[in-house]
């Protein structure tokens, strides 16, 4: 059996904000936006060519056990490209604010391209939930 995964739910404080920074200024999929029962609104986006998608969600109760996360908390969620200047250069026209592309060296962090696997850059969504892009040397369905 396969396990998946394929929603990641970004906790954020206005739905219709958050959309419009995920689909126009990310360029993310919009595969559905309803309101599956009265007061819960659910939305999903799909980074293009990715399998896993997020989920933007307003009054949707919690599972038993489970702690609602305050909007800005997610932290670390990480994208893929393999051209990482492109990228950059993309979502910089699209408005976004994104840090230089950078590398890990022996003092950490440093600006420009690193080798195989270790070029970064990093952005945030209008409630503070930090992004991760880290160019790879293929697409994932070639590695």
């Amino acid at each position: 059996m396969n396990w998946t995964l394929e929603v990641v739910l970004v906790p954020v404080t206005d739905l219709d904000r958050a959309k419009e920074f995920y689909g126009t200024q990310c360029g993310f999929k919009t595969d559905l936006d309803t309101e599956v029962a009265p007061g819960i609104r659910i939305i999903q986006l799909t980074p293009p060519g990715s399998r896993c998608s997020i989920a933007l969600q307003s009054g949707m109760p919690m599972a038993p056990g489970q702690q609602q996360m305050a909007p800005g908390s997610l932290q670390g969620m990480q994208l893929c490209v393999t051209d990482i200047e492109a990228a950059r250069a993309e979502l910089v026209s699209r408005g976004v604010e994104v840090s230089p592309v950078q590398h890990v060296g022996a003092e950490g962090w440093t600006e420009g391209k690193g080798e195989t696997w270790n070029s970064f850059m990093f952005f945030q969504d209008p409630d503070g939930n930090g992004w991760t892009v880290q160019e790879a040397p293929s697409d994932l369905s070639e590695r």
